[in-house]
């Protein structure tokens, strides 16, 4: 039970007596408010000890008093101990009697946690101030200390994440029976892996960074990524799947089947390029990495990258990429091959504070199999507004793809045969985000996204279409 704050506090203080070998000492009686303006009066007349013996008195009395607790943080500072202090405003953070003081306890121990030598904690407790900020100005200054502290730190977190419900979650086919162009095969008929199944996809996507080297002029670092997906089939999809099945005498798919992770490493070197003050970069990295579906391992992978970024104007910038990658160890013959990218993409800022990019990519798989030997092209515009539109700030994309399988195969039911021409695909999707960055937890807010397009092939069984509308979570800094 709480102590009333009329109880007394007994307090030892020495006291200097004449012929007497040892300083005496005498008891002084004080009520918990007396002990609290008598620690406040130690602090601010600069003897911070007096202070830390005061307040180690008053929490022995009540170990919920928020005050104490803060006196004693701010004591541990003033003798340099940041590590103590952190941990006591700590303390009067979880005991805060209302918003203003959690912000005021948790700005406390995030100045602490970096004078204590860690910028990984004190971005912790930044994170925690925002959740308490008492206005939007309070809110800027905490995204400019949060990335001074990113550009201090060598060590680097992110995480977002987030789930859509999907009409298809399996990247299956809109037809129910193969069909390709010059040989229909109606009597093929698709089993339930293969159709298109509704559900929801939840997914995570974590990183972290270590910086290993940085000058004026150039950046070193080790980072990592997990990225996990998970999905649950509709109710209307499983008993799909379950009629399917028992047409085509196979078994019921799980929700186990369309999982899949990715987890990477990745070496990468970024330095200045051109000539000095002009803003051109560029960047280097070497990747190995792991992908995993159904619960199984699909491949290994290892994958050199490179880019050049040009400053055009302080509006415009021009980025050139390419990669080659290499895949090892894989699951099945169809996914042993040799894939080269090249990329490039243009950004713009416009007078009213928006947004345009425009982006390319070229893809060349080179593999073993037939049926993913290829290549691929996709165009992308993107444009993001420079202003909100009620509580959201607002993007929007169209893509466009087209693709070409020169010798690929079908199977007719009785053999594998080749199709016509090859495979061709094309499609086009769109998409709509809405951040509603005003309504952060912590400076992480909610992310709306709206998903929908349509490939088509010549080869059913690549004919697909999809609709989303997906929820997660962002950081706003």
């Amino acid at each position: 039970m709480r102590k009333a704050a009329a109880a007394l506090l007994l307090l030892g203080l020495a006291t200097a007596q004449p012929h007497a070998q040892e300083p005496a000492k005498q008891q002084l009686h004080l009520s918990l408010q007396q002990g609290q303006v008598m620690a406040a009066h130690a602090l601010n007349s600069g003897n911070p000890q007096l202070a830390l013996q005061l307040s180690s008195s008053l929490l022995q009395a009540n170990g919920k008093d928020h005050l104490a607790w803060h006196l004693q943080a701010a004591a541990y500072a003033r003798t340099g101990q940041p590590e103590k202090g952190r941990k006591s405003a700590a303390r009067a953070f979880r005991f805060a009697p209302d918003d203003a003081s959690r912000y005021q306890m948790a700005q406390l121990a995030s100045r602490l946690a970096f004078q204590g030598g860690s910028p990984t904690l004190s971005q912790y407790w930044l994170r925690r101030t925002a959740v308490y900020a008492p206005d939007e100005k309070a809110e800027k200054l905490i995204a400019k200390d949060y990335e001074t502290l990113r550009r201090i730190n060598p060590w680097s977190f992110r995480l977002s994440g987030g789930v859509k419900p999907s009409s298809n979650v399996n990247n299956g086919s809109d037809a129910a029976t193969q069909e390709i162009d010059g040989l229909a095969s109606h009597e093929n008929r698709f089993g339930p892996r293969a159709i298109a199944l509704s559900g929801l996809i939840g997914t995570l996507d974590a990183g972290v960074s270590r910086r290993l080297q940085q000058s004026e002029s150039s950046l070193t670092a080790l980072s990592g990524r997990l990225y996990v997906q998970r999905v649950a089939l509709s109710d209307s999809a499983k008993a799909q799947a379950a009629e399917l099945a028992a047409r085509t005498g196979t078994t019921v798919p799980r929700n186990s089947e369309f999982g899949s992770t990715y987890g990477e490493i990745t070496l990468s070197h970024a330095f200045k390029a051109g000539k000095p003050g002009q803003g051109g970069s560029a960047r280097v990295a070497l990747t190995g990495a792991t992908s995993w579906y159904g619960g199984e391992r699909n491949y290994n992978l290892a994958k050199l990258s490179a880019a050049r970024s040009w400053a055009l104007s302080p509006q415009n910038r021009l980025t050139i990429d390419g990669s080659a990658e290499h895949r090892l160890s894989p699951r099945f013959a169809t996914l042993e091959a040799d894939v080269f990218g090249l990329g490039a993409s243009l950004s713009r800022q416009l007078s009213n504070g928006s947004s345009l990019s425009f982006s390319l990519g070229l893809r060349d798989t080179q593999a073993k199999s037939n049926n993913s030997d290829g290549t691929s092209a996709t165009f992308r515009v993107g444009y993001a507004l420079g202003h909100q539109i009620g509580p959201a700030k607002i993007s929007t994309g169209l893509i466009l793809g087209t693709a070409d399988y020169p010798h690929h195969t079908f199977h007719n039911g009785h053999s594998w045969q080749p199709v016509p021409g090859g495979r061709q695909d094309t499609s086009a999707y769109a998409d709509l985000n809405v951040f509603f960055e005003e309504y952060d937890y912590a400076g992480f807010a909610p992310m709306l996204r709206l998903r929908a397009g349509k490939r088509f092939s010549n080869h059913s069984r690549f004919e697909t279409s999809e609709f989303s509308i997906s929820l997660g979570v962002e950081s706003k800094f």
